[in-house]
């Protein structure tokens, strides 16, 4: 191996004790081992810094840093960006799980494609780990980025980018859907998110999860598409439309096995 890892993971974390310890086991269980965890930990009340710090004295690939004040994922993930060594960038939040392969499988594709930008399918799991709702399942087409306006393709989780060839991106310094103006900041650069149809992730559902209020949720995508991404008002409610319809099919019309 080189000084440098081949990947950079950018985790941020704040008060999901409960999570951690299986997000970074899903990361060692890695069958490629090329890799750095920078895990930003958001000044978290809970009993998380002193997990983080444990798997570190483990394995000196886990590498926490430690805010002491809040400052949202926005920022956590921007910070772990700017000390990411490795070529390749890859992020997980801090409850959600890799499948033992998605590294090797994920950056074979890549590879192979001279990606730049990548996606893959993913499922889901409850709070205790067991899967629910189906699949998702990327569409075959390369992501542009007016298609990930209409529709939600790109999952955090799953994303990854070869900062060697297209330098490193920012997310927006904002409380929630700061990797989506992440993906959507790469794609208006010109480039597009190639697809792997192959489920090497899992998110994770929580019971207090911010998608419940879904009036909230199309009020800040559109002001989201209007603040953000400067797009005219028609625009704006244009793909607000198609982005809550897509939604919706996503997450309540497919939900069920």
């Amino acid at each position: 191996m080189s000084n440098k890892p081949e990947v950079s993971i950018i985790t941020p974390n704040y008060n999901t004790a409960r999570f951690i310890g299986e997000t970074i086991e899903s990361v060692l269980a890695q069958t490629f081992p090329d890799w750095e965890m920078i895990i930003v930990d958001d000044a978290s009340t809970d009993d998380s810094p002193e997990i983080l710090q444990s798997f570190a004295e483990k394995d000196p690939r886990i590498k926490p840093v430690f805010l002491d004040k809040n400052r949202g994922q926005g920022h956590a993930r921007n910070l772990a960006t700017d000390l990411a060594q490795g070529r390749f960038l890859g992020f997980l939040d801090s409850d959600d799980i890799w499948h033992p392969e998605k590294l090797e499988r994920h950056l074979a594709f890549m590879k192979d494609r001279n990606a730049v930008f990548s996606h893959t399918s993913y499922g889901f799991i409850d709070e205790e780990g067991n899967s629910i709702l189906k699949d998702f399942h990327v569409s075959r087409k390369p992501v542009t980025y007016r298609g990930l306006l209409k529709r939600t393709e790109i999952s955090c989780l799953t994303a990854m980018y070869d900062q060697s060839k297209i330098g490193k991106f920012y997310m927006p310094d904002l409380r929630r859907k700061q990797d989506y103006g992440l993906w959507l900041s790469i794609l208006k650069a010109g480039y597009v998110s190639l697809p792997l149809d192959e489920v090497l992730a899992w998110y994770r559902q929580r019971k207090n999860s911010t998608t419940g209020n879904k009036k909230k949720l199309i009020r800040e995508h559109y002001r989201f598409l209007r603040d953000i991404e400067h797009l005219s008002p028609p625009e704006a409610l244009y793909y607000t439309f198609r982005w809550g319809w897509n939604g919706l099919k996503k997450y309540y019309l497919n939900r069920f096995k």
